[in-house]
C-alpha cells in the first residue's frame, strides 16, 4: 500500500484486512529444480484448454486474445481465422507470449505459466482439418 505521494507506510499495511488468508502462508525459499518445474508446467498444460495469447500491434502496442488451445509437450496449438489481427500481428512479428492459469478453486492457490516463443503457420490439408474436427 502506498500514500497518494508514493511513500510505504508498514504499519498500515499490518493494519489491512486480509482478504485473501490462503496467501498468508510463507513464500517459497528455493528454487524448485528444473526437472519438477518442467512436470508443473506439463502438468498444468495439459489440465486446461484456455491460455490468452499475446501479440504485437503494428503500433507497438500490446494485443492480448483469449484462445482454445491443445498442447503437446511444451508446445501449444490453436486455431485462427488467416485474417485475424493475431494472425496479422503474427505474419509481421511472430514473437508471442501465451499465459495459461488455473483459475482459484476454494483456498487453493491459482496455478499459472506464461511461455514464450516464435508463433509459427501450420497449414493443414482437408485430411488433417477433418482430422482436428471430430
Amino acid at each position: 500500500m502506498h500514500r497518494a505521494h508514493g511513500r510505504r507506510t508498514p504499519d498500515r499495511i499490518r493494519a489491512m484486512p486480509l482478504t485473501n488468508p490462503w496467501l498468508s502462508g510463507a513464500a517459497p525459499t528455493r528454487l524448485l529444480p528444473r526437472a519438477d518445474l518442467e512436470e508443473r508446467i506439463l502438468n498444468l498444460l495439459s489440465s486446461q484448454n484456455m491460455a490468452v495469447i499475446a501479440t504485437t500491434n503494428r503500433d507497438g502496442s500490446p494485443a492480448a486474445t483469449p484462445v482454445r488451445y491443445f498442447s503437446l509437450g511444451f508446445e501449444i496449438f490453436y486455431t485462427s481465422w488467416n485474417d485475424s489481427a493475431k494472425s496479422r500481428n503474427l505474419r509481421r512479428d511472430p514473437r508471442v507470449s501465451a499465459g495459461i492459469f488455473a483459475p482459484l478453486a476454494g483456498q487453493a492457490s491459482s496455478r499459472g505459466a506464461q511461455l514464450f516463443g516464435t508463433a509459427r503457420t501450420i497449414c493443414q490439408g482437408p485430411a488433417e482439418l477433418d482430422h482436428w474436427r471430430s
